[in-house]
């Protein structure tokens, strides 16, 4: 058998080691260098000196041997393009960091993937003072500072207690091995199946199976580092139920995450819109109904470039109803979430995981956020941002995790049963003396499971959706007498008379409607629609204008009794509506379109008076 040889081969992201043998010929080899070091072409080259002499060629007749490379040497590889070698000769999950053996190919969300191409590093000017070099000269006062560099964070106005995500990954794969080892593993409250060597729980557990305790720590990353709100008209039509009725209210947030430009690899959530799924509200209590239509939601969002980014509820009670002040109750003396809440943001981070290549599932953490409408120390309104921990969504996920019925700030974790085997979980605190203690978390602070987020509405307004002063009413508000229906819908097109149809059209309660009315729902033909909202193509908009779907909308809306103003303007085909209307009848039992020369509807069977 062939000597086998280990040869040290330094490129601009590291070292590595390639085992080959003396025989073995350069082409083979420099394929071995390709696959080590995640090249998809031949954009590289090899040398046996570091000042770029000695090129090792791809050449099937030569062999190591014979170009005198020996066990133990090192050579020197050179990207082709240096500037765009990671994003366009390398594969830029392995150029970030190796994948440790046994994590499955993931494809991770947009942002994710833009922010692992950044640089990230924050550069500083030189100091007049303290810097004692040249202009091209560095030294440690304006050196740049890695993302994750908590001294800068603390001193940024307000400080960062947290650090971003990707900065956090940046720091564990920061060293010489470049992230070899990383692997960001899921806690596990569960006991591990499979063990043979014993009967089943409750009759036994051995250390190969059994869960690992687990101590609460506060969490130093977050996985979103802002909350922002395109518009304040969003977030006041949502607050519109609770002035009206006084009662609580709940809703999804959608929208899409951008870079947050303020923190190191930062992550925003912008919102841009908020969809009301069936509720029942009171003032103190809020009940969520089963959703018949949450899947066709997500539906339309993804088509019009939006995803379902978090869940915002309000917690208000009115004060002063002259002044219109709302009661300060969640503040450092009471708390910021109870545990119900902690627990139900929980739930909802496990349903939306977040896709990381480092982790053995192939998903970490979530960057589903939580949004609370409640009273500030101005006895105004308010809207504070939280996530909750990765540990917090392991307890809530294995369910270990319990609320306290008398006290809201203070979780329970359960005790092992016959039934389930729960870790102990532990807490650390600081006693009367002023020394570190121990303490198993039952009770627990929610505290300890908190992300605190800022929530912002920008200086300059954005609107991914149009604004209107009659806007179309909002699904599942019929507790207000606030219907989706065509009567509604009629009056919403009779009161816009803008000649831009797409400026009309670009509600997202409306278009919801349009997919998810019972008399004629849109869903398999709408996609023209959507795509013209989400790239703002009034052309597009005008062509599905023209088409036999919306002539029917306009038909069943001429039967209520309102008059739209361009119903003769455009109908199927862009023709003419007047002879359609002379022809077809609609049934006022069903509002099936019927054709001409009936007594009876076709689908009811009803007379036509």
């Amino acid at each position: 058998m062939a000597e086998t040889i280990i040869i040290r081969v330094q490129s601009p992201d590291g070292v590595k080691r390639i085992t080959a043998t003396k025989r073995e010929t350069a082409a083979t080899f420099l394929k071995k260098v390709a696959k080590e070091f995640g090249f998809r072409n031949n954009g590289f080259s090899v040398y046996i000196n570091r000042n770029r002499t000695g090129e090792i060629t791809s050449s099937p007749n030569k062999s190591l041997n014979l170009l005198k490379i020996k066990h133990g040497d090192m050579l020197f590889l050179f990207p082709s393009n240096p500037a765009g070698s990671s994003s366009e000769n390398m594969d830029t999950s392995v150029s970030q960091g190796i994948r440790p053996p046994g994590i499955p190919q993931v494809v991770e969300d947009e942002i994710d993937q833009y922010l692992i191409k950044q640089d990230g590093k924050i550069y500083r000017n030189r100091d007049q003072q303290l810097c004692r070099h040249g202009p091209l000269g560095k030294c440690v006062h304006c050196v740049p500072l890695e993302p994750f560099d908590e001294d800068y964070l603390n001193h940024l106005e307000p400080p960062v207690k947290h650090m971003s995500f990707h900065a956090y990954i940046r720091k564990l794969t920061g060293g010489a091995d470049k992230g070899k080892f990383v692997a960001l593993e899921n806690i596990s409250c569960k006991i591990k199946s499979g063990c043979e060597g014993h009967p089943p729980w409750p009759e036994g557990i051995c250390t190969k199976c059994q869960p690992s305790a687990i101590t609460l720590n506060r969490q130093k990353y977050r996985h979103v580092d802002n909350i922002m709100f395109e518009n304040h008209t969003i977030a006041d039509r949502f607050l519109d139920f609770w002035r009206k009725t006084g009662n609580q209210h709940f809703g999804y947030l959608y929208g899409r995450y951008t870079e947050h430009k303020d923190i190191p690899l930062g992550i925003r959530a912008e919102v841009a819109a908020i969809y009301e799924p069936p509720q029942i509200g009171t003032q103190n209590s809020l009940e969520l109904l089963e959703d018949s239509k949450a899947e066709i939601v997500d539906e339309i969002a993804a088509k019009l470039g939006l995803k379902k980014v978090g869940w915002i509820f309000t917690d208000l009670v009115s004060e002063d109803t002259r002044k219109g002040t709302v009661r300060y109750s969640r503040n450092k003396d009471t708390y910021f979430l109870s545990a119900e809440e902690c627990i139900t943001a929980g739930h909802f981070q496990n349903q939306q995981p977040n896709i990381c290549r480092l982790s053995p599932d192939g998903h970490f953490g979530s960057k589903f956020v939580t949004v609370v409408a409640t009273g500030g120390p101005d006895n105004q309104v308010h809207f504070e941002g939280y996530q909750v921990s990765n540990q917090c969504m392991a307890l809530v996920r294995d369910e270990c995790l319990l609320p306290c019925r008398d006290a809201p700030e203070l979780g329970y974790a359960k005790e092992s049963s016959s039934e389930q085997y729960v870790p102990d979980v532990f807490y650390k605190d600081i006693d009367k003396f002023g020394n570190e203690i121990t303490q198993l978390a039952r009770p627990l602070p929610v505290e300890y499971l908190i992300i605190d987020i800022t929530t912002t509405f920008p200086k300059d307004p954005v609107y991914t959706f149009s604004i209107s002063q009659n806007p179309f009413p909002i699904e599942n508000r019929d507790v207000l007498g606030e219907t989706q229906d065509f009567h509604s819908l009629a009056t919403y097109l009779s009161q816009n008379t803008s000649s831009v149809f797409l400026d009309i059209i670009s509600d997202f309660h409306l278009l919801l409607f349009l997919v998810t009315n019972e008399v004629m729902p849109l869903r398999d033909s709408i996609s023209l629609l959507l795509e013209a909202v989400r790239t703002r193509n009034e052309e597009l908009a005008q062509t599905w204008k023209k088409s036999e779907q919306w002539a029917t909308i306009e038909q069943l809306c001429s039967t209520v009794g309102v008059q739209l103003p361009g119903l003769q303007e455009y109908g199927a085909m862009g023709g003419s509506t007047h002879a359609t209307t002379s022809s077809m009848w609609a049934c006022q039992h069903c509002t099936f379109m019927n054709q001409p020369g009936t007594d009876h509807c076709e689908m009811c069977s009803l007379p036509r008076s």
